[in-house]
């Protein structure tokens, strides 16, 4: 799974990737925290989709979907943290899954960097890694998005709770390399070339064009992993510097070797 990324930028930055783009309501965004949004939290967050008026609007979504079917809170604790994230074989090929039924309600979702752990024999903790795309200071994931109607609306604005997915794959090379553990391993979230982002957007895509964005895969020389602090724990960094810059790990294995020397003290 995908569960932590960041928008370390104003969002200008945005704006200026979509160009004549419409905001849908207010966004108290502050750059300086952007470095880190994880996905278990539900914050709100800046997502781009193409209406019928054919301009993007850039929209503020809950990450994680609630689908009507979870219609008590114990459901919505029970089973939210697993819309986090749509696997993309789901989208087309399971006729039964809710990612299928809302294929549709496609978003793009902007991000500066993703974060992903990895496992090594003998060290006590998982090593993060900010993985970004070679040559971009922002770039999209394709997602989806859902209005529950069966939420209450927002009391002031009146509009109805939007919340998004963000859309995973199979992992390339050194993508299986850095999330090598867990229930979810080795899989990664569908980057995609700039000039193809938009094409996830089209409102006439059809099923065989889907299918090709998702069976795309990022090239591995297009991956920019680089290993940082702790981004989950509480501990600070010794440096004091953003979650997001690069950290000296002594005795780290290069990617692919695994087989790690005992763990020094690291947080």
């Amino acid at each position: 799974m995908c569960l932590d990324i960041e928008f370390y930028s104003a969002l200008q930055l945005i704006d200026d990737y979509f160009p004549d783009t419409t905001h849908d309501g207010e966004f108290d965004f502050d750059p300086d925290k952007g470095e880190h949004f994880m996905a278990m939290g539900h914050s709100r967050y800046p997502v781009i989709t193409l209406e019928e008026d054919d301009h993007y609007h850039r929209k503020h979504f809950e990450w994680g979907i609630i689908a009507e079917y979870m219609d008590t809170p114990e459901k919505i604790k029970a089973m939210r943290k697993s819309m986090v994230n749509a696997r993309s074989e789901k989208i087309l090929d399971d006729k039964r899954s809710f990612w299928n039924r809302i294929r549709q309600k496609r978003c793009l979702i902007p991000v500066t960097g993703i974060y992903e752990h990895r496992e090594i024999k003998g060290w006590k903790n998982k090593v993060p890694y900010h993985v970004s795309l070679k040559g971009r200071d922002m770039f999209c994931i394709p997602g989806l998005y859902h209005y529950n109607t069966k939420l209450p609306s927002d009391p002031e604005t009146g509009e109805m709770r939007g919340m998004f997915t963000l859309i995973t794959r199979a992992g390339n090379e050194v993508m299986r390399q850095i999330h090598n553990g867990g229930s979810n391993a080795f899989r990664m979230p569908l980057f995609l070339p700039k000039e193809m982002e938009t094409e996830w957007l089209k409102p006439d895509l059809t099923d065989e064009e889907m299918q090709k964005l998702l069976d795309y895969e990022m090239p591995s020389d297009q991956i920019v992993p680089v290993p940082v602090f702790s981004i989950r724990g509480r501990t600070p960094r010794p440096d004091g510097k953003p979650k997001n810059a690069p950290y000296v790990y002594s005795d780290l294995p290069p990617l692919g070797n695994d087989d790690g020397m005992v763990q020094k003290a690291m947080f």
